[in-house]
């Protein structure tokens, strides 16, 4: 669905994650920092061949995808259908992918391991539903599951936000607006495509690791390691380009 620059809507992800033009400006993503950050996360978390991951947000697919080469059993969910469409291509009888909201309950005691990234949490601007978020993964982890959380690093995007940018994808120039207010980090971007011109938002909390220690705190889960970026180094608040956090799931 695509909207005029004059209007504005109520689940902005709903709308641009589900766009065509989502995929458009986003489609030079790197891969290769994708794979070599699943790498390690294999390497780190050691999972056998019988583990069941679930890819929570999973996009496209392309880290659903990369496990699954790795031999591991893998179920993709995001709230795009168009998202999902693209990503059933590759389904097989270990590699599986539905439409859900992460906020609800898609299984219970099913999975060994819950992988939420490339920050996709801290969408909806609300305490209650980023914890509705947490509850729903502990209750699909299995006992002593784990949950990797992949997220930006707040006190970092505070210290080095663009706030102008231009990207040129498939002849179609996006006009990038970035600000900070009330704690979350607004994208504006702007489009023209045969002569209409389009506007989408993305909004994300600037959230800190205190905030998501609160949200584990009200579950089962405990923090057990905190890395700073794709290569599982230590987190440094004013130096990691990332916020990883990996939970386990205790009685």
């Amino acid at each position: 669905m695509l909207y005029s620059l004059t209007m504005v809507t109520k689940n902005w992800y709903s709308d641009w994650f589900d766009s065509k033009y989502y995929h458009v400006l986003y489609k030079n993503r790197g891969q290769t920092d994708a794979e070599f950050f699943i790498r390690n996360l294999i390497t780190f978390l050691n999972p056998d061949e019988n583990s069941h991951i679930l890819d929570l947000g999973c996009g496209k697919g392309r880290h659903s995808k990369f496990l699954f080469d790795n031999g591991l059993k893998v179920t993709g969910l995001d709230l795009s259908e168009n998202s999902i469409n693209c990503a059933k291509i590759h389904e097989t009888e270990r590699l599986h992918f539905s439409v859900h909201d992460m906020r609800n309950v898609y299984q219970r005691d099913q999975f060994n391991f819950v992988f939420n990234l490339f920050t996709s949490f801290g969408y909806f601007n609300s305490q209650i539903q980023n914890q509705q978020v947490m509850n729903a993964v502990d209750v699909q982890l299995k006992q002593d599951g784990i949950l990797v959380l992949d997220y930006l690093n707040a006190q970092k995007v505070r210290n080095t936000l663009v706030p102008n940018e231009i990207i040129t994808h498939d002849g179609i120039k996006f006009n990038i607006t970035r600000h900070i207010s009330n704690g979350n980090v607004f994208k504006r971007i702007k489009f023209e495509v045969n002569k209409k011109t389009y506007s989408f938002e993305e909004r994300v909390e600037l959230l800190e690791i205190n905030d998501f220690k609160t949200y584990l705190n009200a579950t089962t889960l405990r923090l057990i390691h905190t890395f700073g970026g794709y290569e599982l180094k230590e987190f440094q608040p004013e130096k990691s380009d990332r916020l990883i956090l990996i939970a386990k799931k205790e009685k």
